[in-house]
């Protein structure tokens, strides 16, 4: 069965299910979109690793991969293999140097790894035809890790530059990734 590749394209806050995002993964090679609602902590753990901010201390995801990173694993792809009720399943496909293991894994966390080690993410036709979306070349689409809150990007629209800072890492180091995030968009716009 041929795989195709998929890109991450962004998050947004699922509006269908409460405290719940959907991931947004793309065709590379396509307009088909697929959708895939997980928790907050697992889009915290992807929009962290995509927008490259590092936590004071190791998150689960980062935890694995300096695990395997010591025993010289590699996960060589990520396979979202079958979908089922309404559930996505996936694989991690590992490498020591001797042997290749596949490994079940649900695809958040899967997603999640595929970024840490830079390592493609695939489906199969049959996985796109159930569950994925066709958009059409001029549709626009936004996805944000977070959503706006207008409260605080008035209080930070009012600080300098080096007061950002210094707020994004203390959202850092209290592991307050939704603020830091949004500190971060700011320090974008200044």
């Amino acid at each position: 069965m041929q795989k195709i590749e998929l890109t991450i394209l962004g998050l947004s806050y699922s509006q269908t299910q409460t405290n719940s995002y959907a991931l947004i993964l793309g065709e590379v090679s396509g307009k088909r979109r697929l959708p895939i609602v997980i928790g907050h902590f697992e889009a915290q753990a992807i929009a962290l690793e995509l927008e490259k901010m590092k936590p004071s201390r190791p998150l689960t995801h980062d935890l694995f991969r300096n695990f395997a990173d010591a025993f010289g694993v590699t996960v060589e792809e990520v396979v979202i293999n079958k979908f089922q009720e309404g559930i996505f399943f996936a694989l991690l496909v590992c490498n020591d140097g001797i042997k290749i293991k596949n490994i079940d894994s649900r695809t958040s966390d899967a997603i999640a790894l595929a970024i840490r080690f830079g390592c493609p993410i695939y489906t199969y036709e049959n996985i796109m035809s159930q569950a994925g979306i066709t958009y059409e070349d001029d549709e626009s689409e936004n996805f944000s890790p977070v959503a706006e809150n207008e409260e605080i990007h008035s209080e930070f629209g009012m600080m300098n530059f080096e007061d950002l800072e210094e707020e994004l890492q203390k959202a850092i180091d209290n592991e307050d990734y939704e603020r830091a995030s949004l500190i971060r968009d700011e320090i974008r716009k200044k």
